[in-house]
């Protein structure tokens, strides 16, 4: 798969989570906002308004530090499509 046509079908799995209108599970939402965080290359610290919240956030982007930004947008793809297909 090219570089192009790995970033299109990380935009199409980004489209398809916010789409979706149920709640999603809380660790589900880490690890997406994590392999986001790190294939977009956005680089901002969590800011949400709850200490704790920015805490987790923190911790999952520690745990992608050393993934690249290719491999993040394969394991967001692999999330996305895992979720929706073993989901009840």
């Amino acid at each position: 798969m090219t570089s192009e046509e790995l970033h299109i079908e990380f935009e199409e799995a980004v489209e398809r989570i916010n789409s979706f209108k149920e709640p999603y599970p809380a660790d589900l939402l880490l690890r997406l906002y994590a392999y986001f965080k790190k294939a977009s290359n956005d680089y901002r610290r969590p800011s949400s308004s709850k200490p704790i919240i920015n805490a987790f956030k923190t911790n999952a982007l520690f745990q992608v530090k050393d993934v690249t930004q290719d491999e993040a947008k394969r394991i967001y793809i692999d999330l996305v499509n895992n979720y929706f297909l073993y989901r009840k």
